[in-house]
């Protein structure tokens, strides 16, 4: 696929997902078309609420298991938004049974959409390009959420749902014209090689995107709601500092560091709860309140989807990967709900809940250090591998030549390492050099002793981190 159709590919994948995204935003997760919905009828929101996200999260957690290729990952997507559209549609009729079977399927299908997308991610962004796709799809459909978000509660939560199911429907139209590439082989190549580090990466990347995401739960449950009569106010500008910080972090420079930013989002988690602990309920106060707390929202998801956009290279299942991924997220504001029910009816004041915040906040400073020396090395390997590939030929002998061994290499051990540097398997390195795959593997465990190093992402990160600038 040639530069001209990957970047249509690219724009094409991002419209589809934020269109599909707004709805998912302003109906299904904590959506205000929902909740518009419920407070017309008097219906409590608690159990439909959390029917709806516990359902997207095991939608987001699974659907790597039945999503295995493009091809099929776009099927699901188109398949999904048809069944979120035909679940809606009781909503435009009293309540009964019925809204609580759709919010169920909906939600379900939803997180497969979302999960799904990640092919598409990966396929058509380029891995230094994928911080602006994700940070397009999130402000793109937050914009779309608010112009629902308007119409739901100012005017009336009927048109608010039909203009939700009319994105979900723009966004079928785009993956329906949304091309299928070809994985290459050095795509291949990476994700067999780091397929084992990923886990643990992931894993820890997961509890603290569910730790700090509590907050956001708190925020749904306790925030919002008292400010809930501020309504015009409230439906047009609670997402603004989201976006904002999240236009900020994409348009900074590609070597500023990210993960300082991080601390800030903090600090201003910490300022939004003292902030409604010690302010009032009027309009400047909410303005100061949401203006920290969506802002740190912000930097904080764009973290974790970009974080999740690069992991893609490394993983033979983007579906698998991204789903898990996100469900973190969806799972942290879940147990937020829970706390933040339980707070509200046990009507905790404002100081209480603070304290609650900051021990969120205080386990997560702990957890973050650790968090980016694992990403740092995961990822940078792969910068690594493809700064080498850039190199002339000269430039890599020279790398290999001048960094110091416990034993000199053999001839073919130089060609072995230049290959390994390359990214290429034991498999290709042995028809290019005409030896046996167990004679290749012989001199890797050689390189590797000589270097003292036990896996060759340890080999590409000693032999090249002083070589090539941060």
């Amino acid at each position: 696929m040639n530069s001209h159709k990957l970047l249509n590919a690219r724009r094409i994948s991002i419209a589809a997902f934020s269109f599909s995204f707004a709805y998912v935003l302003s109906f299904l997760f904590e959506g205000q078309v929902l909740y518009s919905l419920l407070n017309l009828y008097g219906i409590d929101t608690s159990h439909y609420i959390l029917a709806a996200m516990i359902t997207h999260f095991i939608g987001l957690f699974t659907c790597g298991m039945m999503v295995r290729s493009q091809k099929h990952a776009k099927s699901v997507m188109l398949g999904a938004m048809g069944l979120c559209l035909a679940a809606a549609i009781p909503f435009f009729f009293a309540p009964s049974a019925f809204w609580m079977v759709g919010l169920a399927v909906s939600g379900y299908f939803s997180g497969c959409a979302v999960a799904a997308w990640g092919y598409f991610l990966g396929a058509f962004t380029s891995k230094n390009e994928r911080i602006k796709s994700c940070a397009a799809v999130l402000i793109y459909s937050n914009l779309l959420m608010i112009a629902v978000n308007v119409v739901a509660m100012n005017q009336s939560p009927f048109i608010g749902l039909g203009l939700s199911m009319l994105c979900l429907l723009i966004g079928m139209a785009f993956i329906w014209i949304l091309p299928t590439a070809i994985e290459d082989e050095r795509s291949k190549i990476l994700k067999n090689k780091a397929h084992a580090g990923i886990k643990n990466s992931l894993m820890l990347l997961c509890l603290f995107v569910f730790i700090i995401t509590i907050n956001s739960g708190l925020m749904y449950q306790v925030i919002n709601p008292a400010f809930e009569h501020l309504t015009g106010l409230v439906s047009w500008y609670w997402a603004v500092p989201y976006i904002a910080a999240l236009a900020i972090m994409r348009n900074l420079p590609m070597k500023a560091k990210r993960s300082r930013i991080l601390y800030v989002g903090m600090a201003m988690i910490i300022g939004a709860f003292i902030s409604f602990m010690l302010l009032g309920r009027n309009a400047v106060d909410y303005l100061i309140v949401d203006t920290l707390m969506l802002g740190a929202c912000g930097v904080f998801d764009l973290f974790w989807w970009s974080i999740l956009g690069e992991m893609l290279d490394y993983s033979d299942n983007p579906a698998q990967l991204f789903g898990i991924g996100l469900s973190a997220n969806v799972l942290g504001i879940l147990c937020g709900d829970v706390l933040g029910i339980a707070v509200t009816s046990m009507e905790l004041p404002g100081a209480e809940v603070a304290v609650i915040a900051l021990t969120v906040v205080c386990v997560t400073l702990v957890m973050l250090p650790p968090l980016n020396n694992r990403l740092v090395l995961l990822l940078k390997n792969h910068t690594y591998l493809t700064t080498y590939d850039q190199m002339s030929q000269l430039q890599q002998t020279d790398i290999i030549q001048h960094i110091k061994t416990l034993d000199p290499l053999t001839v073919r051990e130089q060609e072995v390492l230049q290959w390994i540097l390359s990214g290429k398997s034991n498999r290709e390195i042995a028809g290019a050099l005409f030896i046996s795959e167990n004679t290749v593997k012989t001199h890797t465990r050689n390189i590797f002793s000589k270097y003292d190093v036990g896996s060759r992402a340890e080999l590409i990160s000693a032999l090249l981190k002083n070589q090539i600038g941060e």
